[in-house]
């Protein structure tokens, strides 16, 4: 049985210039502090107070889509394959199946199979580790740039 790519069967919104602008306003608008509550308005009347951590995913949301990027929306318990977590590392799968071998990135076994499964909140907490060692190593170069010393 052939599994689906789970990274193109995610919910993708590309924003337009007309989302864009919107997403803008409404990012403005929500931009307000937590002390405001915010709900939203249904046709029929009804009133949804939205909670603070629905807000939070708002917030990000909606400031993605206001600068123009593309969100891609997933549950963090998503299990992908080690090509998928390539995909969305910008990786080789052959290098993230290093990185799994080696514990970088924390992996599992399917039952009676050699084929592995890895949680996309790992993977982006690889990535955040990934990211962090090259802003540390980014600021060392700049500091020993500063002060005349050979890198």
């Amino acid at each position: 049985m052939t599994r689906a790519s789970l990274l193109s069967d995610a919910v993708r919104i590309e924003p337009s210039a007309d989302e864009r602008a919107s997403a803008s306003l409404l990012a403005d608008t929500i931009a307000a502090p937590a002390d405001h509550a915010v709900a939203l308005l249904l046709d029929d009347g009804t009133v949804v107070p939205l909670s603070p951590g629905l807000m939070a995913v708002l917030r990000a949301s909606i400031g993605e889509l206001a600068e123009g990027h593309a969100i891609t929306v997933l549950p963090s318990e998503t299990e992908l394959t080690p090509a998928e977590a390539a995909e969305l590392l910008g990786l080789s799968r052959p290098f993230v199946v290093r990185l799994l071998d080696g514990g970088e990135i924390p992996s599992r076994h399917l039952p009676n199979s050699r084929h592995r499964r890895v949680k996309l909140s790992d993977v982006l907490a690889f990535q955040t580790r990934r990211d962090r060692r090259r802003a540390g190593r980014q600021r060392i170069g700049e500091i020993m740039d500063a002060a005349g010393l050979p890198y």
